[in-house]
């Protein structure tokens, strides 16, 4: 079930792009539609977020850090970074976030880790080099790779605290209530970053074109706010309570080859070979941090930091 919802997270926030490139080439700024994404999400998780307002109270820096790092953290230094380096370069040091996932789990939370799921880390992140053919442009600048390096970073804050709260000593906050908290959160930031002000609104009353094919630009957007925002974040932060931080990690880099292969197939963007080879490793990669993981109550080293948090995690977060 972990990783079903995994791949469903992997599934939706790979469709954004597809989504996002015929609005951005309509007219939009990017970042105008990182705010429509997340602004919109935020609305629609409203009630649930006055449904668990107990958790202002009770656990106010773990939405403050969600909202900062797991959702405006990420999209602002993605955006940055990518007006300075190649998209393709960007997206690679992006998800570097599993290695340095594992390297928290390791050196920070000094808890084991299996040589598979390293090994899964490795390969996930070579084939996603070749998925995003990485040769093709490189360009060594060097604010531009310290910015994709803070999408990084950031992203390995949405898996870490993705997964606070799942101990028995402490009662893990409703994955729902935290996804709410940090959507207004991040929208409250990239208000101040995208000054939506700005934007031409009419864009989204006329149709985008996708692959020669109009499409209304409120359904694309749509698309965004519920699919890849609203389920991608609930099944990622709900997949990472079951799996671990590193497993959801590595599972994450499927992003990238479903966002390639969904190009491919909505946008025309054609698959070279090495893209395709490049895919199938992350595949392999994923499967073999996921399997190193060893059934309940296996006192072996696993990528979950041990059968314990397995067993202690609650009902409604399993």
């Amino acid at each position: 079930m972990g990783l079903g919802l995994a791949l469903a997270s992997a599934l939706a926030f790979g469709g954004s792009g597809v989504a996002a490139k015929p609005l951005i080439e309509a007219g939009l700024d990017p970042l105008h539609v990182v705010w429509l994404r997340v602004a919109g999400a935020a609305l629609v998780m409203l009630p649930l977020a006055v449904r668990h307002r107990a958790l202002l109270r009770r656990r106010p820096a773990l939405l403050a850090g969600f909202g900062l790092l797991g959702v405006a953290g990420v999209q602002a230094f993605y955006f940055a970074s990518i007006s300075r380096i190649p998209v393709g370069v960007a997206l690679l040091v992006e998800y570097l976030a599993p290695a340095l996932v594992l390297g928290w789990v390791r050196f920070v939370q000094r808890r084991p880790v299996t040589r598979a799921a390293a090994l899964g880390v490795v390969l996930a992140v070579g084939g996603l080099a070749c998925v995003v053919e990485v040769w093709a442009g490189l360009g060594f600048d060097a604010l531009g790779l310290l910015l994709a390096l803070g999408a990084a970073c950031c992203q390995v804050g949405y898996f870490v605290l993705s997964d606070q709260g799942s101990d028995a000593a402490d009662e893990a906050p409703d994955p729902l209530g935290v996804i709410a908290y940090g959507l207004l959160v991040g929208a409250a930031v990239l208000t101040v970053v995208a000054r939506p002000w700005s934007m031409d609104w009419a864009v989204l009353a006329d149709s985008a074109d996708m692959n020669g094919t109009p499409v209304a630009a409120a359904l694309l957007l749509s698309w965004i706010v519920l699919i890849a925002t609203v389920v991608a974040y609930v099944t990622g932060v709900v997949s990472v309570r079951r799996l671990s931080p590193q497993v959801a990690g590595v599972v994450a880099c499927l992003e990238a080859v479903i966002a390639t292969v969904l190009a491919w197939i909505l946008l025309g963007e054609h698959l070279s070979a090495p893209q395709i080879i490049g895919g199938a490793v992350v595949l392999l990669g994923a499967f073999i941090a996921q399997s190193s993981a060893p059934s309940k109550g296996s006192p072996e080293p696993v990528a979950s930091g041990g059968a314990e948090r397995e067993l202690s995690a609650p009902d409604h977060a399993r």
